[in-house]
């Protein structure tokens, strides 16, 4: 049989078979789900780090510079995101994906997103000037925030596959991580803002001034709120 006969009788299979999903309470595992139509039902809040301008860096940087500077953004990312206890779910490039679950899963990934914000505005930037003073480059970066169901599917080929999330989350969450203004580095769509805590939606541990201010977005269809504010996370 042809590649294009055995594509053809994949993509046959896929449409004819019916779906069988569950419900899950934690994030799974590739292992988890099978290859067919199999899928986890999730209640989540997806988010998305992304380097801004990078592209830029790459065409005017040496490469271990580069290197360097995605190395210590996505680590620091990481970090912050297992601290507030989001889960990992992949890599892309100079991004990281991470989806938290939970009654506080709002709050505790916009905290990430201002504390994000922090590490690279108050160490790495500062770190990068102090070792490269020749170099005018800054890091910039954005942080994209939503929640909504996710229907979590196992994708690829056997020995080579993932897991691929499909809901509003994973898509508005990747938008908001593109948008490109100088200033805002947090961006939460309003069904994640009206689910905060107050320690995460107010300055001086919730009882200052609001930190998010609402903004409409061509990249997506829902009302967002944007910040400039920085978190220590101690």
């Amino acid at each position: 049989m042809s590649l294009t006969a055995d594509i053809s009788a994949e993509v046959d299979e896929i449409f004819k078979t019916q779906w069988t999903a569950r419900d899950g309470d934690k994030v799974p595992e590739p292992e988890d789900i099978q290859l067919g139509n199999h899928a986890v039902r999730l209640d989540g809040t997806v988010l998305y780090a992304d380097l801004a301008d990078s592209t830029i860096m790459v065409n005017s940087k040496p490469d271990w510079y580069a290197a360097e500077v995605y190395k210590s953004y996505l680590i620091s990312a990481c970090q912050i995101i297992r601290e507030n206890g989001g889960e990992i779910t992949a890599f892309d490039g100079d991004r990281v994906m991470a989806v938290y679950l939970g009654d506080y899963k709002n709050t505790s990934a916009a905290k990430t997103a201002l504390q994000i914000n922090y590490v690279v505005s108050q160490i790495i930037n500062p770190k990068l000037k102090a070792r490269y003073p020749e170099h005018s480059y800054q890091i910039r970066q954005v942080v994209g925030i939503d929640t909504s169901k996710l229907y979590v599917a196992r994708t690829g080929i056997r020995g080579s596959n993932d897991l691929v999330w499909v809901g509003r989350a994973a898509n508005y969450a990747a938008k908001l991580s593109s948008i490109n203004e100088v200033g805002y580095s947090s961006y939460i769509t309003q069904d994640v803002f009206k689910m905060l805590h107050k320690s995460a939606k107010f300055g001086n541990n919730g009882t200052g001034n609001l930190m998010w201010e609402p903004r409409q977005s061509d990249n997506v269809s829902v009302s967002i709120h944007r910040s400039n504010w920085t978190w220590n996370p101690g």
